[in-house]
């Protein structure tokens, strides 16, 4: 089996490292296209108006100053000779879950995947901080993740769906199993922290305040706080069926799909 990795915390993210871990239990022909710099945030953005720079590092290793839908393009379509059977995009510090999942561009490494026709899965390792670091728990995706895969890589799932596994913060041995989990929901409260530079012209950091989460039963971020894998199947079509037939009323025709 080929397997291609990317990210979006960068080519010397300890995430990226758990994950070249992770794949090679499952196949020894593992390569590797990452952001060079951190792209974390920028979802499903493409490099439309910029060249793509490949840097080799090593065998099967490659960096490339764009985002990880760039890189994913790059690997499948210029860096390989042969499509991957499985493309796997992380793992990334911190969890993807809820409303998250549309700023996320480690969700995008899949999403890219399953638009190239290839089977693909997101990991995200949740955390916490402690004295203002971030203390991230990657034994735990490197523990429980291989066994996870192998259940899931020949899983039968229609065309334009991917899975978004997010491991929970604890120890190894604390984890409660995993769970088949639908998109929960978060407060936004994204802020807008204005400052001014040397020169006295302003400049913006957008930040996340305290958010809080409805822990509703059977989604991904009541599952992570109660020590569980959350896996959610997530897909392509954002098409929302439950309401065709009100805007076709609305406009004025029968009823639609």
């Amino acid at each position: 089996m080929r397997i291609l990795l990317t990210n979006d915390d960068g080519i010397h993210a300890e995430g990226l490292a758990a994950l070249e871990r992770i794949a090679r239990t499952l196949s020894d022909d593992v390569w590797i296209v990452a952001p060079e710099t951190d792209q974390s945030g920028l979802a499903h953005s493409l490099s439309l108006s910029e060249p793509l720079r490949l840097r080799k590092i090593s065998d099967k290793h490659f960096a490339l100053r764009g985002t990880p839908t760039d890189c994913v393009i790059m690997g499948i379509r210029q860096v390989m000779d042969i499509k991957p059977d499985l493309v796997l995009s992380g793992v990334n510090s911190g969890s993807n879950v809820a409303d998250d999942v549309t700023y996320s561009g480690t969700i995008a490494g899949a999403i890219e995947g399953t638009m190239q026709g290839v089977r693909s899965f997101a990991l995200s390792q949740a955390y916490l901080y402690e004295d203002g670091a971030r203390i991230v728990p990657w034994e735990v995706c490197e523990t429980h993740a291989p066994a996870l895969l192998e259940k899931l890589m020949d899983l039968d799932l229609p065309e334009g769906t991917f899975l978004n596994l997010n491991f929970p913060n604890c120890r190894p041995g604390e984890v409660d199993g995993a769970e088949v989990t639908m998109q929960g929901k978060l407060a936004f409260n994204l802020q807008v922290d204005a400052r001014s530079d040397g020169r006295g012209f302003p400049y913006y950091w957008l930040k996340f305040g305290e958010r809080a989460g409805a822990f509703i039963e059977g989604t991904d971020i009541h599952a992570l706080k109660h020590n569980k894998i959350s896996v959610t199947p997530l897909k392509l079509d954002l098409t929302d069926y439950s309401v065709t037939d009100r805007v076709a009323r609305a406009l004025g025709y029968g009823a639609q799909v």
